[in-house]
């Protein structure tokens, strides 16, 4: 089953159980999902909606960050259930030592030295990693890797 049909199987069974929050998390999603294939007028396959699924993840976060530092916390929760709600649709995430392993592996197979290799590393290591770790912690591994 494609993950666009699990997602809308979801969110029938939503519906069914009158699940207003999550329904409307899912609903989110499937808007995104529609939006991007109207835009770039292709039919988006797993990865695509994959990248999808993980730019809002990102922004939820970015979200949550912002009404802790305002104190709104009724929107952080409101966030975070949303943001749990779209975890389900990534693959299982990858362990610290995995990211360091897969480091490493294209540090190796770039012959990255420097800082300026970094591109090389990342354009190696993003489609290996989409969805299934924090890319902006990925980078930060790297550049102490590449700081050595």
């Amino acid at each position: 089953m494609s993950l666009k049909a699990r997602i809308q199987d979801d969110m029938k069974a939503a519906m069914k159980a009158r699940e207003t929050d999550r329904l409307a998390a899912i609903r989110l999603l499937i808007a995104a999902i529609r939006q991007k294939e109207i835009d770039e007028r292709i039919d988006l396959d797993d990865a695509g909606v994959m990248a999808v699924i993980d730019k809002m993840i990102k922004q939820r976060r970015d979200s949550i960050s912002q009404y802790e530092q305002a104190q709104r916390m009724d929107l952080a929760d409101k966030e975070r259930f949303e943001l749990d709600t779209l975890a389900v649709y990534l693959p299982q995430p990858l362990s610290t030592a995995e990211i360091d392993a897969l480091i490493e592996a294209a540090v190796q197979q770039t012959g990255a030295a420097s800082m300026q290799d970094m591109g090389k590393v990342m354009g190696l290591l993003k489609p290996q990693m989409a969805g299934r770790a924090d890319m902006g912690a990925v980078s930060g591994r790297i550049k102490a890797r590449l700081a050595h």
